[in-house]
Parts: C-alpha cells; sequence; structure tokens
C-alpha cells in the first residue's frame, strides 16, 4: 500500500509559454484539473522512488519537440529527474477530446439538455479512453491511479491548445 502523505503531488505547473491564449471553457477545465488533482492523487515516481527519494512532487509539464516532459522535484526541494513520454500515440486522442469538448461547449450555449447529456456521455468515454493510454505510457514509469491519470490527461490536452 503507497503511503498517501508521500506518494502523491504537491503542486504541478504547466509550461505556459507553449500557449498562446485559452478560451474561458479551457481555462475553467484547466484550473478544476489543477486544484482537483493538488487535492487528491497518487503518484510514485519509481526511478526517482527506487532511488531513494521521497514525495510529495513537485511537478512540471511542458512539451519539448514533441515529448511530454515530467521535471520533478522531491519532497526535500531536490530534483528528482525527468520522466519523457512521446506524444505522438495520445495525439488522435487529444484532438478527439478538443473536438468534442468544443461541441459540448457550443451545445451549453443552445442545445436541450437531451443533446448535452449526450455530447458530455461521449466527451466522457474519448476522455476515459485518453487517461487509458495515459496510463499505458506511464507503465513502468509512474505509479498513479485511474483519477489522478484522469485529471493528469485534462492538463496534457491543455498544453495542445494553439491559438
Amino acid at each position: 500500500m503507497l503511503d498517501p502523505a508521500i506518494n502523491r503531488i504537491a503542486s504541478i505547473s504547466l509550461d505556459e509559454a507553449s500557449v498562446i491564449a485559452r478560451s474561458e471553457d479551457v481555462e475553467r477545465e484547466r484550473q478544476v484539473a489543477l486544484r482537483d488533482l493538488v487535492e487528491d492523487n497518487l503518484f510514485r515516481p519509481l526511478r526517482a522512488s527506487e532511488a531513494g527519494q521521497q514525495g510529495p512532487w513537485q511537478v512540471h509539464l511542458s512539451v519539448v519537440d514533441g515529448m511530454l516532459a515530467w521535471n520533478l522535484t522531491d519532497g526535500a526541494n531536490e530534483a528528482a529527474g525527468t520522466i519523457g513520454l512521446g506524444l505522438a500515440r495520445m495525439k488522435r486522442h487529444v484532438r478527439d477530446y478538443f473536438a468534442i469538448c468544443d461541441s459540448y461547449f457550443k451545445a451549453l450555449r443552445r442545445n436541450s439538455a437531451q443533446e448535452i447529456e449526450t455530447i458530455d456521455m461521449a466527451r466522457r468515454a474519448i476522455h476515459d479512453r485518453g487517461t487509458r493510454q495515459l496510463l499505458e505510457s506511464l507503465e513502468g514509469k509512474v505509479e498513479t491511479d485511474f483519477a489522478t491519470a484522469r485529471r493528469l490527461f485534462t492538463l496534457i490536452c491543455v498544453l495542445h491548445i494553439r491559438a
């Protein structure tokens, strides 16, 4: 059993240099994901943990040369390495997620409750597929749970937005 006091993300930041602008809807999604993630998560980077480092962890997410870079700092404020994930396998999930989110946000403004519910169910299904892909990509690198990976997937999507 993982100790939730040390196997967690204490703070997370995104590389804002890669994002020019966000819509209000996307900014709201980002804020909710950041808040919810810090409040409740399970996160244990395996290489850093095996080297004797412990959390809670500070994570900085950025996209560098088509790779998702997770820069880690441990609970003693020491550098804990960088985890790199190729984004090619996730691009379709990210693209699909934002396409359905765009439909969802437009529907909120002008469609019936039933239409909104249908789009929201599709949005959650696409989000869950992206989350499962992220969990697969993190296998052997980070120990985490579905809820944490789900919030991380939202933040990864935000990093892909170009104005």
